[in-house]
C-alpha cells in the first residue's frame, strides 16, 4: 500500500537523519518521550507506531513544519480546484427590486 511504504520511507529517513546527527536511538527516544523499542520500530517503519511519535522525532530534527503543511489549505491544488468546478456559473439576483449592487 502507499501509505505503508511512504511510512517506511519515513522511517528510514528518520534513521538517517538521526545517525547523521549523531544522536543515539535512546537520546532520541528520550528527547521523544518514548521507549526505546518505540524508536527502534518507527525507524523500521511500523503502521502502528502512533503519529505523535513521528511528530515528536521530526520537531526534534526541526522540520516539524513539513508535517504542518502537508495538506495546507491555501496551498491544496486539487482541493481548490474541485471547489470552484461546484461554484455557480452565475449568480442570479433575487426578485423584491435589489439589484445586490454595491
Amino acid at each position: 500500500m502507499p501509505g505503508e511504504r511512504a511510512i517506511r520511507k519515513l522511517g528510514n529517513d528518520i534513521s538517517w537523519a538521526r545517525g547523521r546527527r549523531h544522536i543515539s536511538q535512546a537520546s532520541l527516544a528520550e528527547r521523544m518521550g518514548a521507549s526505546l523499542s518505540t524508536v527502534r520500530r518507527m525507524e523500521k517503519g511500523d503502521v502502528k507506531v502512533p503519529i505523535h511519535f513521528l511528530a515528536r522525532a521530526l520537531h526534534g530534527f526541526g522540520v516539524i513544519r513539513a508535517l504542518e503543511h502537508l495538506l495546507d489549505t491555501p496551498n491544496d491544488e486539487i482541493g481548490l480546484t474541485l471547489m470552484d468546478k461546484h461554484l455557480p456559473k452565475r449568480v442570479r439576483s433575487k426578485s423584491g427590486g435589489s439589484s445586490g449592487a454595491l
